[in-house]
């Protein structure tokens, strides 16, 4: 039998994922109370601008006061899409002190600061769910802390961010520079006017926190995460791909060491096979490749961001979260119970692909293999070129550690025949 009384939701923000979460619990209201046991009113919805119209928002529910919106009592479930640490992180703490459990899309305060915000949701008996804050529309946060929670994951890589794989793949398709390829991005709305978060790989970073942590049930934050952007990525950079018959990725691994005594978790662009799934990942979408012992290989793709995929991850967990409110539980919440020490990323073991400018004479590719054989790095194959006394000299690693890899770089730049490193970029998804 049916509730009657509605479970009351704030919102706050408004801006394209609020008005869209908004819109789908007015135009879906039947559905949603169907799903839920109950129907769901939307009690009031926060906002900076309270002049702007917001097309299907009664006037009256709009507020700039967060604050006293969260602390009402009345409040069954607080949607926070406003982003940021400030003031979202006090306003979902108070929220949960007044009685509401928390449905966020806010990766980056989720990344800094999940363990905390767990520990508050956990002291008040509230939910904190955040599928959105991964990957937009693509079920994965789920799958990964419930249906996969009797088994061991030992790696997930993924393409989470739209905007960097928009660029990559204009670049590999078309043969565009960077620049070039941004441009088209922002023209077409899958960048934003600043496109730092994106491009220098910030967004991903904080993405890569949370699926490592709840991937490994350790505490990974934001801080423990490699960072590297994809701006110095060029066409060269794809043609050497394409000769080895890969493409270039700006991925987010997460991994468990052989071992299984610690993690690591990095972002970086990197070559990937042709034949690998994610290889095929076209335009603005996302998808994560997931491997775990029992279960093997599992992919999940599509859109990561917008205000509709966006708002499908918020809506999901709302619908989870006012389940649990009615039956008077609460979900799964932080397990960190591994507690595995997150390894620097000179522990990291890959291979590489090293361009180098060198002199062209005898001896060079000598002198280059005595460097790599000292510093104990294997190398698997050898390209050369060149005319006029200068050559480029491309050499692929077989897997070395990164500390590694970086002593033989600095001893390589001081050979008087090497002129300079061009490019380096790592090999993945072998």
């Amino acid at each position: 039998m049916m509730r009657t009384r509605p479970l009351k939701v704030a919102l706050l923000g408004c801006g394209v994922v609020g008005s869209e979460v908004a819109r789908i619990m007015t135009t879906h209201a039947a559905d949603l109370a169907a799903r839920i046991g109950a129907p769901v009113e939307l009690a009031g919805v926060a906002v900076r601008r309270p002049d702007k119209v917001r097309e299907g928002i009664d006037p009256a529910l709009v507020t700039t006061d967060a604050t006293a919106l969260v602390k009402r009592g009345d409040i069954d479930v607080v949607v926070e899409v406003i982003g940021g640490i400030e003031p979202a992180r006090t306003l979902i703490t108070t929220a949960f002190a007044h009685g509401a459990s928390v449905v966020s899309a806010n990766k980056a305060l989720i990344a800094q600061d999940g363990a905390a915000l767990h520990a508050a949701a956990d002291e008040h008996g509230k939910d904190l769910y955040y599928e959105a804050a991964v990957a937009g529309a693509i079920p994965l946060i789920r799958p990964l802390r419930e249906s996969l929670a009797g088994d061991k994951v030992n790696r997930v890589l993924g393409i989470v961010n739209g905007t960097t794989n928009f660029i990559l793949d204009a670049m590999d398709t078309t043969g565009a520079g960077y620049q070039e390829a941004l441009d088209e991005a922002t023209a077409l709305g899958y960048a934003e006017a600043d496109p730092t978060a994106d491009v220098e790989g910030f967004d991903a970073a904080a993405k890569a926190a949370i699926l490592a942590g709840i991937a490994f049930h350790t505490r990974v934050r934001l801080d423990d995460v490699y960072r590297e952007g994809m701006t110095e990525v060029t066409a060269a950079d794809f043609a050497s791909a394409k000769e080895m018959g890969c493409t270039i990725k700006l991925l987010a691994i997460c991994e468990r060491a052989a071992d299984g005594g610690s993690v690591t978790a990095r972002v970086h662009p990197a070559m990937i096979p042709l034949s690998h799934p994610l290889a095929g990942v076209r335009e603005a979408y996302n998808a994560v490749f997931v491997e775990s012992e029992a279960a093997g290989q599992l992919m999940f793709y599509g859109p990561g961001a917008g205000g509709s995929p966006t708002a499908s991850a918020v809506l999901g967990d709302l619908v989870a979260v006012c389940r649990n409110r009615l039956g008077g539980a609460t979900g799964p919440g932080e397990s960190a119970y591994a507690a595995l020490p997150v390894s620097p990323m000179g522990h990291v073991v890959t291979r590489y692909h090293i361009s180098l400018d060198v002199a062209d004479k005898p001896g060079v590719l000598a002198q280059v293999a005595t460097v790599f054989a000292e510093h104990g790095v294997s190398i698997d194959t050898v390209r050369q070129s060149g005319k006029d006394g200068e050559a480029s000299l491309v050499v692929v690693t077989h897997r070395a550690s990164d500390a590694a890899l970086g002593g033989t770089v600095e001893a390589l730049r001081k050979l008087d025949t090497v002129r300079g490193v061009a490019s380096i970029m790592r090999v993945e998804g072998e």
